[in-house]
């Protein structure tokens, strides 16, 4: 019997694409915001040990002071992480080498198929590519879901990307290898795990390990997220789930996926009012990431409840759920539904959407 394989996509997650394209280049949940901040903090806290025992005046330098006050070179606010941090991240924890594809001994002596991942980036977004079972697959964290690059487009992409002001990197060989089994799925996260033979031919309902149908068989759980009855195995309309067709059961993991994706009456309840007039007494600037990658702006009056914000998101992108967080590290602010702008402290801040 063949190996069946998963294709692991983190899907964007505020301005984490940094994280994201690195848990989607070693094929596993490695990386957080926490420790990616941390490593960042530490190449900050070199670089002045540097400027101060290099420069003339030490940590009374006018470059020291000014380097002080801009505040972090290697992480921004936002969450976008520098080149530096990527590339300790994957030596610290895989000691692996982050290359630039343009570098002579790679450019002139290494055939672009023979590389095993590529990491890519432009105006702070983040991105992977990456080689799974001898196929290479668009992992932008930006896409619905993983996308198939053929061999004979390869080279093409990778020159298209850097005539469009992309920098590319690249891991030679040795990268964690990818997933061919259920045992190696405890290092990702269930929903962003795709089954491999779905992708390749195209499916449109092409599942997740979060709603496999075959996840749960076996353990006395009914397809649609109950517990079954003793020995009745569960089922559609009471079919036992041993007699049902392949199509019965996606049918029915469909309709659970649906089911829990619809937005709660308490985020249906807010109904969006008139955005309060530039220079208005009490109005407050928001900006948003939406999940398409698109941004906006939108003013708010600061006693609004948040819940009006969430109506303003769906009133972007509708029918779907969205997940919006806000501050560093990112916090989701569901929680805050009910308080005002001003008590959430939400006025002049970066939301971050994203689809779950």
């Amino acid at each position: 019997m063949s190996k069946q394989y998963w294709v692991y996509h983190e899907r964007q997650e505020a301005l984490l694409c940094g994280q994201h394209a690195l848990n989607n280049l070693v094929q596993q949940n490695a990386y957080s915001p926490v420790n990616l901040s941390e490593i960042a903090a530490q190449l900050d806290q070199m670089e002045l040990n540097y400027m101060a025992q290099n420069n003339e005046g030490g940590t009374s330098s006018k470059d020291y002071l000014k380097r002080i006050q801009e505040g972090s070179g290697n992480v921004d606010e936002s969450g976008n992480f520098s080149i530096e941090v990527l590339r300790s991240a994957l030596m610290n924890s895989f000691s692996l080498e982050l290359v630039n594809i343009r570098q002579k001994d790679v450019r002139d002596k290494i055939e672009v198929t023979e590389i095993e991942g590529f990491i890519c980036n432009r105006a702070s977004h983040w991105f992977a590519i990456r080689k799974i079972n001898d196929r290479f697959y668009n992992l932008n964290s930006t896409l619905e879901r993983p996308e198939i690059i053929s061999h004979f487009k390869l080279a093409a992409e990778m020159q298209a990307l850097q005539d469009a002001g992309y920098s590319v990197f690249c891991v030679l060989d040795s990268l964690p290898p990818p997933c061919s089994g259920t045992a190696m799925m405890d290092s990702g996260l269930p929903q962003y795990w795709w089954k491999e033979e779905d992708l390749m031919s195209g499916k449109s309902n092409a599942m997740t390990r979060a709603d496999d149908p075959w996840k749960n068989t076996g353990g006395g759980r009914r397809l649609d997220g109950g517990r079954s009855a003793a020995g009745s195995g569960g089922g559609n309309n009471g079919k036992p789930v041993s007699l049902m067709s392949e199509e019965e059961m996606l049918q029915m993991a469909m309709a659970a996926s649906l089911e829990q994706s619809a937005p709660s009456r308490s985020e249906r309840a807010y109904e969006l009012t008139e955005e309060p007039a530039e220079g208005a007494p009490g109005a407050v600037k928001i900006q948003f990431r939406l999940p398409d990658g698109t941004r906006a702006v939108r003013r708010f009056r600061n006693d609004d409840q948040v819940g009006l914000v969430f109506a303003f998101v769906a009133s972007k992108c509708p029918r779907q759920n969205i997940e919006l967080r806000a501050g560093f590290p990112p916090k989701n602010i569901k929680s805050m539904m009910n308080a005002s702008i001003a008590e959430s402290k939400l006025a002049g801040e970066m939301i971050h959407g994203r689809y779950v």
